[in-house]
């Protein structure tokens, strides 16, 4: 099992990268958007891998960090959802959207990415919303990033999300706008008034 690679970036192409580990080139799938693809050829990178099998085929899949290769877990343990399908979510939407879309059910968020269609999408959101907490933490998703209104304190800033919903900002919405704000001790009206500020 490789749980890691640390290498030189020898080359990139179509959702792919080659690292050169002392001489050798591990060529690893990773998502468009992830640090190690956004990276320059010669640079030095850090990829968390996930070994998948196949009958005719081997193949490594990659991440910059262990939350990213955590929810690639999660998506492709979806039935349906394979290896490519993890990574064109992942390619689309970051893990604190990702988190936020399944916590709301926002399937429309999920069927952003290339080949993931209305089915897939409620089917992710059905079989994974289990996994986080009522408050929109992950129960597995580890170091996946920054706190987000879906996990911070809830008592004000919840009430600030139906609030927004009212106003007519989708959940998704309210939650991200929410999610910029840092304070965890504001009345829900505060909390609405700096949330509409991030949204302009």
């Amino acid at each position: 099992m490789i749980g890691f690679l640390r290498g030189q970036l020898a080359e990139k192409g179509d959702g792919y990268i080659t690292i050169d580990v002392n001489g050798v080139g591990y060529q690893v799938f990773v998502p468009g958007n992830s640090g190690a693809y956004l990276k320059s050829e010669g640079d030095e990178v850090l990829v968390y891998t996930a070994l998948i099998l196949r009958e005719d085929n081997v193949s490594l899949f990659g991440f910059s960090s262990r939350g990213e290769l955590d929810a690639f877990r999660k998506l492709t343990s979806v039935s349906g959802v394979g290896p490519k399908a993890g990574i064109a979510i992942l390619s689309t939407i970051n893990l604190d959207e990702l988190k936020q879309a399944i916590v709301f059910e926002d399937a429309k968020s999920l069927q952003r990415a290339n080949g993931i269609g209305k089915k897939t999408a409620e089917r992710i959101v059905l079989e994974l919303k289990d996994k986080f907490s009522a408050d929109g933490s992950s129960a597995g998703f580890e170091g996946a990033g920054q706190t987000s209104a879906a996990t911070a304190p809830q008592g004000g800033r919840a009430e600030a999300i139906d609030g927004l919903i009212a106003l007519g900002y989708s959940r998704a919405e309210a939650a991200a706008a929410l999610s910029n704000v840092e304070e965890t001790d504001l009345t829900t009206e505060e909390y609405i008034k700096r949330a509409l500020k991030n949204m302009f």
